[in-house]
């Protein structure tokens, strides 16, 4: 072969990243310092871009390598796949070169049938955490990688659950989960017409291909372009050993960032189940207990998770994102990566690196991600109005900042809502993928359950967008479309305020102030302003957009477009009158009347910028967007021009027919 497809993790290093991904870069790097890391191996981007050069197939070669690679796994663990006396369960996940938490698809406990259920009941005396493995890696098999849809496997659950008078998972007995298993199975075969694979090696191909594919699902496809990663990168493939959460009460999972993602502060920071597997916590099915609580039920784990912890941020001098698995009180290090944070924290954690001496200045400024300081430049809420807000409810702040808007229920209705300038507050029980683009429409998101580390709170902060979560007190009534807080129920339409960094949420609307550059903002700022050698200028229109931009440390204005000054209530109708004009009297008088407007925003703008060099293009509009589209605004036109109705739609029909473009492209 031409190309190596697959690097075991001793292989590997962090130098990788583009050929192993983050987190397959991260898992060797990780082995490389000797950090207690379930092994396995990475199958490489390459060998994603050639499964889709090959119409989405994995070819012989490559297949021959990934069965070479797990023999060599086989080797390292002394387990087999699908052995009856020390069984192989691995775990498939896949790895970007870019972190794209929670968009793509992972499945666990692979390697599982009836008979290798039975081989980890006899070995572990434990049924009922075999039997748990078996119906989640059933259910995650049959949505991820045969696409048959999650929400009949949680029907069942749901049904089972009721069945038995309970209300969590953990509760569900060994038969019971014996008995969903036996559900599942039969519901698979009910809508594909074949019966579950047992071959484990079938399985494993089935859980590469799907890996692969979800490269290019929709929920992807939307992050990649709202992130500017490239489509040609394609995903890594990682495989590896199982380590289990899920086996009883002295086993856990978790999600913890060295320090705070929220605010920066230099403190352990994460969520912890017990009896649970890693899907549990992101997913927020459950709602997790504090990272600290870990140290009073798993000491001896938890110190070692804390050196741990201090080894990996000292190693790549930056905070990190991290899971983990503990398995009869044993720690296993499952991911790292560089954590995503709010652009408040990026600024925190970079000037405080500087402070400890781990970085210089100059790596302090690229470590800020430029587009998210947009998100510090928005308004926050009103101190005084918030005094008197009534608080509704409290929960997490997962992810910083002021939202007020109309309640929603549906990813659908957020896009709908907003695409016709409603200001919406999506409401869930929990997010998943498939809301994202419900959620870049909403103003902010509230969740009913999950926690810090839940899909909304790390897809939240990653756009910068205001999040409250876990609020266990909503009563929710989805179908209906309302649900009760603190004794008042809330309907669609409703509005409602959140603050993400509190976690308060607030009834009604609450109006907001502008925000104010300082702190460590104002410190990195000074930095970037040292380093470097390009000067700074605004886009501006108005006196108002200018000042503001002077405030924020503009050195110019690089473009005025003159046409936008037109759009305000108070002066398109003369805009209007002028584009609709057909004698030069008529069209003189329109511009009387938009000459004093224009010159007073130009001596406004001149005034703001200080001296400052202005770049103003003259009038330059595509006329038909400024021509009015409802009848009653036509017949107001037609009236103040004195024309008819019928005289203003020709003119409007030949704009939309022809948008010519007026004026030219002018200079200071």
């Amino acid at each position: 072969m031409s190309k190596k497809y697959c690097y075991l993790f001793t292989e590997g290093n962090a130098n990788m990243r583009e050929l192993l991904g983050g987190k397959g870069a991260n898992l060797a790097e990780m082995t490389n310092i000797g950090l207690p890391v379930p092994q396995g191996f990475t199958i490489t981007t390459e060998a994603c871009t050639q499964y889709y050069e090959d119409g989405q197939k994995i070819n012989d070669s490559i297949m021959a390598e990934i069965m070479e690679y797990i023999t060599k796994m086989e080797e390292i663990t002394g387990k087999k796949f699908g052995d009856l006396e020390n069984p192989l369960l691995v775990s498939v996940r896949s790895g970007a070169r870019a972190s794209m938490p929670g968009m793509m698809d992972t499945i666990l406990n692979l390697g599982l049938n009836e008979d290798v259920v039975q081989v980890l009941i006899r070995k572990s005396g434990n049924p009922r955490w075999a039997w748990d493995c078996y119906r989640r890696f059933i259910q995650m098999y049959s949505d991820v990688v045969m696409e048959v849809g999650k929400k009949y496997f949680e029907q069942l659950i749901d049904q089972m659950k009721e069945k038995k008078g309970v209300t969590q998972d953990v509760d569900l007995t060994a038969g019971d989960l014996q008995e969903l298993a036996g559900q599942f199975k039969a519901e698979y075969k009910s809508k594909l017409g074949v019966d579950f694979p047992s071959d484990p090696k079938e399985q494993l191909m089935g859980a590469i291909k799907a890996v692969f594919r979800s490269w290019d699902n929709p929920r992807a496809n939307v992050y990649r372009r709202d992130n500017d990663i490239p489509y040609s990168w394609g995903t890594a493939v990682n495989v590896q050993s199982m380590a289990f959460g899920n086996m009883g009460d002295d086993c856990g999972t978790g999600v913890a960032f060295t320090r705070n993602p929220a605010t920066g502060e230099k403190k352990l920071f994460g969520e912890f189940l017990t009896n649970a597997q890693g899907e549990d916590v992101v997913a927020g099915v459950r709602t997790p207990m504090p990272i600290s609580q870990m140290a009073e039920k798993f000491p001896e784990a938890f110190g070692q998770f804390e050196n741990v912890c201090k080894i990996l941020e000292d190693h790549y001098r930056d905070m990190q994102d991290m899971e983990f698995t503990v398995e009869n009180n044993k720690l296993y290090m499952l991911q790292t990566r560089n954590g995503k944070r709010t652009p408040a924290a990026a600024l925190k954690i970079a000037c405080d690196l500087v402070d400890e001496g781990m970085i210089d200045e100059k790596k302090a400024v690229a470590m800020i991600e430029p587009r998210s300081l947009d998100t510090l430049l928005h308004p926050q809420f009103d101190g005084e109005a918030l005094k008197a807000a009534p608080v509704v409810g409290h929960a997490l702040g997962a992810s910083p900042g002021a939202a007020s808007g109309k309640i929603v229920f549906t990813a659908e209705e957020a896009k709908e809502w907003a695409a016709r300038g409603e200001k919406v507050v999506l409401v869930r029980l929990e997010t998943s993928p498939e809301d994202i683009e419900g959620m870049k429409a909403a103003q902010g998101i509230l969740t009913v359950r999950g926690g810090m580390t839940s899909h909304a709170a790390v897809v939240a902060r990653g756009m910068g967008k205001c999040c409250v979560s876990g609020c266990g007190e909503i009563k929710m009534d989805e179908e209906n479309k309302k649900f009760e807080l603190a004794g008042k129920t809330y309907h669609e339409g409703d509005w409602l305020s959140l603050d993400g960094s509190t976690g308060k949420i607030y009834d009604g609307a609450i109006p907001t102030v502008d925000a104010v550059i300082g702190g460590e903002f104002g410190r990195v700022m000074g930095w970037a302003d040292k380093y470097r050698r390009l000067q700074v200028r605004t886009n501006a229109d108005t006196p108002h957009d200018a000042a503001q931009a002077r405030k924020f440390g503009a050195q110019g204005i690089g473009l005025c477009r003159t046409e936008h000054m037109f759009f305000n209530e108070d002066r398109i109708p003369a805009i209007r009158e002028m584009i609709c004009s057909d004698t030069l009297e008529q069209r003189e008088k329109a511009l009387a009347r938009l000459e004093p407007m224009q010159q007073s925003d130009f001596e406004g703008i001149y005034e703001a910028m200080e001296g400052c060099p202005v770049t103003i293009r003259f009038l330059d509009p595509p006329l038909h967007e400024f021509v009015p589209t409802e009848e009653a605004d036509i017949a107001k036109l037609a009236q103040d021009m004195g024309k008819t109705v019928e005289d203003i739609k020709a003119i409007i029909a030949g704009l939309h027919e022809f948008n010519p473009m007026m004026g030219h492209r002018g200079c200071r």
